[in-house]
C-alpha cells in the first residue's frame, strides 16, 4: 500500500508541475503560491532534487525590489481564479499579488540541501542574498511591534481562521462593489470562506493596491494589523535556519542573530494568559483573538517550549479528534469542514510534528505523524480533512498533501 501511495503522490506532483513551478491543484488554484511551492520543493526533493531547486528559483524570480516574495505569482493568465493580476497590480518583475506568505523556504532549503549537499551548496550560495532580503523585509515591514504582523488574512495563509474575526470588524466593505468568486465553482461553498470574509479580503486588497503597496502607509493606516503565530513562528524558525545556512557559507550572520533575539523576546506578546496558549493579537487595540488554532502549536517548530501547549494537544488526543484541528473543537466558532475554522491540514501537522520531535516530545510527534499518514492513506490527497471523522474536504489531488506524504510519511517514520 505504501508503494502505491508513494507512486500516487509523485504523480500528483508531476500532474501539477508546470515546468518551473507547481500549482496547488488544477482549477481551484491555477497559479504558483508561495508556501505551497516550499512544500512542493520538499516533495520533489525526494525523487528529483534539481526540480526542487527549480521550484524555489521560480518563486524567487518574482521577488520585489524591496525584498518581498509575493504569495501568488501569476506566471500565465487564467480566468478561472479571482482576484487575478489585473486586480492586484503588484510591483514586482513578474505579475504577482502584493502580500507575502509564511516564510518556509530557508527552513526547507536546508532539508533539500541534505538530499544532495554538493548541489545544495551551489544553490544556497546563489539563494542566500535573496533569502536575507526577504527576511529583512519581514523584519522591517511586519515586525514593528516585535511580533510579526499579518497585513491580510491571506498573508497568514490561514484565510478565514477565527483569529481575524474581531480585527476584521474594523474593515470598511462599503466600496467593494460587485465581483464574481471562482473558488465556489470548484469546491462546495460550505467548505470555503463566506461572502463577508471575501468582501473584507477585497477591501484590504484595494487599500494596499490604491496606496501603491506602500508599506509605511499599510503599517500606519490599514484597518487590519494582527500579530500572527503562523508568521511569527515560521519566521523565527526561518531565521534560525537562515543563520545556519549563512554559517555554512561563511557569511556574517550577526544581523540574523539579532532578528532571532527580537522574535524570541516577542513570543511573550502572543501568549494569552486567559487561554494559557499562544494566540493572535489585534495590534490596533491589543485584544487577543481567543483562538486556539493549529498555528498556536507551531511554537516547537520555532524552538519555543511550552508545557501548556503540550497539555492542549494531549486534550485533543484524549477527546478523539484527529490531530491537529485548525481551531479548537470545543470553541464556539468551530466548523469541521470550513477551511481554517476546524479542518486538519497536513502541512501544519508536518511543521508541528517536526517541532515536537526536535523538542523531545517523541510520543506526541509520533501521534501527529501517524494520524496524518492515516488520513492520507484512508481518504486521499485532499487539501484538508474533517477532524471529527477524517473525511476529505476542499480541493483534491493536492500538491502539498502529496509532498507531506513523500517527505514525512508513515513509511519514513518506520525507518526512523
Amino acid at each position: 500500500m505504501m508503494e502505491a501511495l508513494d507512486k500516487q503522490a509523485i504523480e500528483i506532483l508531476k500532474d501539477n508541475d508546470r515546468g518551473s513551478y507547481t500549482v496547488p491543484t488544477a482549477g481551484l488554484y491555477p497559479y504558483q503560491w508561495n508556501w505551497d511551492s516550499a512544500f512542493a520543493a520538499l516533495g520533489f526533493a525526494t525523487f528529483d532534487v534539481p526540480r526542487a531547486w527549480r521550484e524555489i528559483e521560480s518563486l524567487f524570480s518574482a521577488q520585489w525590489d524591496n525584498g518581498m516574495v509575493p504569495h501568488i505569482v501569476f506566471h500565465q493568465p487564467d480566468d478561472g481564479y479571482f482576484p487575478g493580476p489585473d486586480v492586484w497590480q503588484g510591483k514586482g518583475p513578474i505579475a504577482s499579488s502584493g502580500i507575502s506568505q509564511p516564510p518556509l523556504v530557508a527552513s526547507f532549503a536546508r532539508k533539500i540541501h541534505q538530499r544532495d549537499p554538493e548541489l545544495g551548496m551551489e544553490k544556497l550560495k546563489t539563494l542566500f542574498p535573496a533569502l536575507v532580503n526577504w527576511h529583512r523585509w519581514y523584519m522591517d515591514c511586519r515586525a514593528e511591534s516585535g511580533v510579526v504582523a499579518s497585513s491580510h488574512p491571506w498573508e497568514s495563509g490561514r484565510d478565514n481562521a477565527p483569529d481575524w474575526d474581531e480585527a476584521s470588524e474594523a474593515i470598511d466593505i462599503s466600496n467593494v462593489g460587485e465581483y464574481k468568486r471562482r473558488d465556489t465553482s470548484h469546491v462546495d461553498a460550505s467548505m470555503r470562506p463566506t461572502k463577508l470574509d471575501y468582501d473584507r479580503y477585497l477591501a484590504l486588497l484595494y487599500f494596499g493596491r490604491d496606496c501603491g503597496w506602500n508599506e509605511t502607509e499599510i503599517a500606519d493606516n490599514s484597518p487590519f494589523r494582527v500579530g500572527d503565530p503562523t508568521l511569527h513562528f515560521t519566521l523565527l524558525r526561518g531565521h534560525r535556519d537562515l543563520a545556519e545556512i549563512g554559517r555554512m557559507l561563511g557569511e556574517d550572520v550577526s544581523e540574523i542573530e539579532g532578528w532571532i533575539a527580537t522574535l524570541e523576546a516577542a513570543c511573550q506578546k502572543l501568549w494569552n494568559p486567559e487561554m494559557s496558549a499562544f494566540d493572535s493579537v489585534n495590534l490596533r487595540n491589543g485584544k487577543f483573538a481567543n483562538s486556539l488554532s493549529n498555528a498556536s502549536f507551531l511554537c516547537w517548530y520555532a524552538g519555543i517550549e511550552s508545557p501548556e501547549m503540550v497539555e492542549h494537544l494531549e486534550r485533543y488526543l484524549a477527546n478523539g479528534h484527529y490531530l491537529v484541528p485548525s481551531y479548537d473543537p470545543s470553541g464556539d466558532k468551530y466548523d469541521a469542514k470550513r477551511y481554517w475554522r476546524g479542518p486538519v491540514w497536513a502541512i501544519m501537522n508536518a511543521m508541528i510534528g517536526w517541532g515536537l520531535e526536535e523538542q523531545g516530545h517523541v510520543t506526541l510527534a509520533r501521534a501527529v505523524r501517524q494520524q496524518t499518514a492515516g488520513l492520507i492513506a484512508n481518504y486521499g490527497f485532499a487539501e484538508y480533512f474533517n477532524p471529527d471523522d477524517g473525511t476529505p474536504a476542499g480541493g483534491g489531488h493536492f500538491t502539498w498533501t502529496a509532498a507531506v506524504w513523500l517527505s514525512w510519511s508513515l513509511s519514513d517514520l518506520a525507518g526512523g
